[in-house]
């Protein structure tokens, strides 16, 4: 079995557009962000042992940039391959693409994760069963 989609998973750099004035980082869909952006959310007030995410979605892009403080993101792939990114700088985000597990833990005390989808909320398409999404994964592989 293997997740193609695995392989794109990538950290962005935004531009910090910022003066003497202050900092000024833009983030646009289909432009820093490889898609159009349908929802925006946010993160904040989670303890440093909460785990958040556990789940995987079948249609579902995303962009995580934790725009103060600090998080970790564990992305998996469900064959055996799994990865640790620190978010810690606010220009910096990391792109997952579907079909990819995240969880999002180690928040500090002053964190906010910022989360750009390329799809509006449909809690049909998350797949929150870790065994679950290595079977929909699996499925998918026998239909390429």
């Amino acid at each position: 079995m293997k997740n193609d989609n695995y392989d794109r998973v990538q950290l962005l750099s935004f531009a910090d557009l910022g003066d003497e004035r202050g900092s000024l980082i833009v983030v646009e869909g289909a432009q820093q962000v490889p898609f159009e952006i349908k929802r925006v959310f946010y993160m904040y007030g989670s303890d440093a042992d909460v785990v958040r995410g556990q789940h995987a979605n079948r249609r579902t892009e995303f962009v995580l940039i934790n725009v103060a403080g600090r998080s970790k993101v564990r992305v998996d792939d469900g064959c055996g391959r799994e990865e640790v990114y620190s978010l810690d700088k606010p220009n910096t985000g990391i792109y997952i693409p579907r079909m990819v597990w995240k969880d999002m833990y180690d928040f500090s005390p002053d964190s906010v994760l910022l989360v750009l989808a390329s799809e509006h909320y449909d809690g049909g398409e998350y797949l929150r069963d870790y065994e679950g999404f290595k079977a929909a994964l699996a499925a998918q592989n026998e239909e390429e």
